[in-house]
């Protein structure tokens, strides 16, 4: 304990909380006015809120490989959901307890290969196939039991159980300090049951308890602070964009209704996801762990919710790239909101760098960061600590300011690479030539629908040589390109004569089925 005149080494718990699909621009205001989210209030108000936090790419599996490996996708190869980490690739949480970390996972992952559905692989290896097919279930609501129910998603409130529990009979009692990880599923949508096994996740459901929280006085989603996102008209549309309206099934018409209900119940679902949250803030508080603990709540990437006529995510859309990345305890000052962009590889060094002397207690005081741990060679993020308690940095490890996203996965037909830094956003597509950039000025243009680049090209250019100095991106491109086709060409091998009526069964199969002969011609073409 400090003293004043000694000083005792210490080492914080680390608790982190890693929702699926939760919108970072709900954590804080004007978003955090749509949805009660009383526990994300709790982080905010008594430590740092991230205002500008994104993944380093909007999917499920290689986000998470990104997080957990500090490297960007482009550097692990994680390219999609099926190929992402080996399974025993080192991660952040291996190195806390190769250095005396009581560590425990409880949930959701999804950071390793060979996981996900048949389809959805196979859906980002053709995806330079010429041909448009919906691969996605049409997004739909669905309410489900009544004003009493508040356990809609089972699952995660039996895993947020277990983490609970554990903290309470487990790491209460630990004379080692502990990291515990949860992942919850919420608010990803549900797979609509009624398109068979295969299916995506295209239901947003909830119950009326959160849709309405009547053991409150204000519900939990204002309804009438639900805006009704503007779409370009389909021939405005940027060509990658369109392929992701038309592969996800938005294409078609949807009434200002179907609208509203799909971003109800999914602030609804965020709110569920919150609830769980405070499940583990109360279990620590009980305890007496608060103090000593650094908790964060954190999400793999958005979700659209109907913003551009799209769900789900994959884009670099703000609904989609954007994430929630707060962080509370050990002395932080309260209610700090950081506006510089980070992203989830910045994570890795937080929690292990070595490197500058931070106060983060009023009864505690570490030399050596976090835990002292050095960080790997090859480690793409930076440490947010300098950020979180505001001290400074010299050399290579100050923040550069910019963060990279880059996407190679399903429902979009080519490789993406986003560049964030101060108002713009910058996104190069392929091998930088072949597709035209998009950039948007958040600063005025926080909806996405005013794409500049064609009236700025100079400033393209700029940022496009910054993009390259940190990705080579058209090589990257390549070699995706090579994967998919290596990948598809070994799966279609090894199916022989069962090949067309599997390829003919899988969530485009409603398509698939109006011209079986051309989409495999197409194919073959193709490979």
């Amino acid at each position: 304990m400090w003293n004043g005149t000694q000083q005792q080494a210490f080492r914080p718990n680390i608790v982190m909380v890693m929702s699926d699909a939760f919108d970072g621009r709900l954590t804080f205001r004007p978003g955090a006015d749509v949805v009660q989210l009383p526990y994300i209030g709790y982080l905010r108000e008594r430590g740092v809120v991230f205002l500008n936090a994104y993944t380093n790419s909007p999917i499920c599996c290689p986000s998470r490989a990104a997080m957990w490996s500090g490297r960007f996708v482009h550097l692990t190869q994680s390219w999609n959901n099926f190929k992402c980490l080996d399974k025993n690739y080192t991660t952040w949480m291996d190195i806390l307890q190769e250095n005396g970390y009581r560590t425990k996972s409880f949930g959701k992952l999804d950071f390793t290969s060979g996981g996900h559905s048949v389809s959805n692989r196979v859906e980002a290896w053709t995806r330079d196939v010429p041909f448009l097919l919906r691969q996605e279930g049409r997004p739909v609501t669905d309410l489900t039991g009544d004003a009493s129910t508040v356990r809609v998603m089972t699952k995660d409130w039996n895993t947020t159980d277990s983490a609970a529990r554990w903290i309470r009979h487990t790491a209460a009692s630990l004379s080692q300090p502990f990291a515990l990880y949860l992942g919850l599923n919420l608010p990803h949508p549900y797979p609509t049951d009624s398109l068979g096994p295969n299916a995506g996740g295209s239901t947003f459901r909830s119950s009326p308890y959160w849709l309405k929280k009547a053991s409150i006085p204000a519900p939990s989603v204002s309804r009438q602070l639900i805006s009704l996102p503007k779409w370009l008209p389909v021939e405005e549309m940027h060509p990658v964009d369109y392929y992701s309206t038309f592969t996800k099934n938005c294409s078609s018409n949807f009434t200002e209704e179907e609208v509203r209900d799909i971003r109800a119940f999914y602030y609804a679902m965020c709110a569920e996801a919150d609830a769980m949250l405070g499940e583990v803030v109360s279990a620590l508080s009980d305890v007496g762990l608060l103090s000593t603990t650094l908790l964060m709540f954190t999400s793999d990437h958005g979700e659209l919710a109907m913003e551009h006529r799209q769900f789900y995510k994959m884009s670099m859309f703000e609904g989609s790239s954007h994430v929630a990345l707060l962080m509370a305890g050990l002395g932080m000052k309260a209610g700090l909101e950081v506006q510089q962009p980070v992203s989830l590889v910045d994570i890795y060094p937080t929690v292990l760098g070595k490197g500058h002397t931070v106060v983060y207690a009023t009864l505690y005081r570490s030399d050596t960061d976090l835990i002292g741990v050095p960080v790997p060679v090859g480690v793409s993020g930076h440490s947010l600590l300098p950020l979180m308690y505001q001290s400074s940095l010299s050399g290579d490890r100050v923040h550069p300011g910019w963060v990279l996203s880059e996407y190679h996965g399903c429902n979009a037909n080519a490789s993406t690479y986003m560049l964030r830094t101060g108002p713009w956003k910058y996104i190069a597509y392929d091998d930088g030539s072949s597709i035209p950039p998009q950039l948007f000025d958040l600063s005025s243009d926080e909806e996405e629908l005013k794409n500049v680049a064609a009236r700025l090209p100079r400033l393209c250019q700029q940022l496009d040589k910054v993009l390259r100095s940190i990705v080579n991106y058209p090589s990257v491109s390549q070699a995706v390109h090579r994967y998919n086709r290596q990948q598809f060409g070994a799966w279609r091998d090894s199916l022989g004569e069962n090949y067309s009526s599997t390829i003919a069964s899988l969530r485009w199969h409603r398509d698939w089925r109006k011209d079986p002969r051309g989409y495999e011609r197409a194919i073959d073409e193709w490979l």
